[in-house]
């Protein structure tokens, strides 16, 4: 995508911000973890990529891809592409997850961190400039706000087996979000156990809510296209 500024963008809280943000926010996480450090560190960075990768993917499949495929040209095709795309980074992921002492872990990280950059290429050049020419300012907003509350109940880990789109993402996906939370928030005693607790809770109307989000970015208000 062109780099408008936010202005041209929608502001600062339309999809298009919020997805440069993260996008940015990756690209420095990763760019930090290559640079190397201490083991301990490294591992805490690697889990907070881990985290937002996740999260930010989950919200794109629920919220964005789907408002893409009914405005773009060819918007079956570009969103499959980039689902592919995460299918990929989930299934690599997921490896190194499991295999935490195998001498490849390295490799497989730097393979996802190219997986990944490729995947924002993708998104920022080919499919996000797509929304910004279906609509308005305001609906971006409106998007961006959806996409928020998405991702505030998104896994935050590697699921290969959660479908890519709705609905079956949701139903599959947010049960397992009570559970990643609840280990990210890990040791399970003192106040990181009540803030477990908290998450579980929430999670329990999670689907509820991503249900009411999509019905919400399919009905466009007047003057919102």
């Amino acid at each position: 995508m062109t780099r408008l500024d936010s202005a041209a963008l929608g502001g600062s809280g339309s999809i298009l911000m919020r997805q440069r943000r993260d996008h940015a926010r990756l690209d420095t996480m990763m760019n930090r973890w290559l640079a190397g450090g201490a083991d301990e560190e490294l591992d805490v960075l690697w889990q907070d990529i881990v985290q937002l990768v996740f999260s930010h993917a989950f919200a794109e499949e629920t919220v964005l891809w789907p408002v893409l495929r009914r405005v773009a040209p060819h918007g079956e095709e570009l969103t499959a592409r980039v689902e592919d795309e995460h299918q990929a980074i989930n299934e690599l992921i997921a490896r190194v997850e499991k295999s935490p002492d195998d001498p490849r872990r390295t490799s497989w990280i730097q393979q996802a961190f190219t997986l990944i950059r490729q995947d924002i290429r993708d998104e920022e050049d080919e499919l996000l400039p797509h929304l910004r020419d279906a609509f308005s300012d305001r609906r971006l907003r409106r998007i961006g706000v959806a996409w928020e509350t998405v991702r505030a109940t998104a896994p935050t880990r590697p699921h290969p087996g959660v479908p890519r789109r709705p609905p079956g993402n949701a139903l599959r996906g947010v049960p397992l979000s009570a559970l990643d939370r609840l280990r990210d928030v890990a040791p399970v005693s003192g106040p990181a156990a009540r803030r477990a607790f908290l998450v579980t809770v929430g999670a329990a109307g999670a689907a509820g809510v991503i249900f009411r989000v999509l019905r919400a970015t399919r009905r466009p208000g007047r003057g919102d296209t």
